[in-house]
């Protein structure tokens, strides 16, 4: 698997900041627009279940869940940077995301954080 396969986080010209952070060095807060976030639910490919079962006898990891994972997490952030910019924020603070098992069918990955608009100091 290459970098893109098992990387995430956002692109270099996007026009929405994410970042873990409570606030942007050298930026001040102007306005605080909200909660946002971007939910997917993914169901597991039958394939890769019977694939990470057979590894798990062996150990190692389960790269077509990793993939699958990330795939999902990159969709899930995209969907919080389009409802930001829909609301008319240039960032996203406190991002995060939050996982879980979805009634043992899938994974439900939300990405979430705070929309607010930003200028330089």
């Amino acid at each position: 698997m290459g970098i893109d396969d098992y990387g995430g986080g956002q692109r270099p010209q996007s026009d929405v900041l994410v970042v873990t952070t409570n606030d942007v060095p050298g930026h001040r807060v102007q306005q605080v627009i909200g909660e946002v976030f971007g939910l997917t639910v993914r169901s597991r490919h039958v394939g890769s279940q019977i694939g990470a079962g057979l590894k798990s006898l062996v150990g190692g990891e389960l790269k077509g869940l990793t993939k699958t994972l990330v795939e999902t997490r990159n969709q899930a952030m995209e969907r919080l940077v389009e409802q930001a910019r829909a609301r008319g924020a240039n960032a996203v603070l406190m991002f995060r995301f939050d996982v879980t098992e979805a009634a043992d069918v899938g994974t439900e990955v939300c990405a979430y954080g705070t929309a607010c608009v930003i200028a330089p100091e």
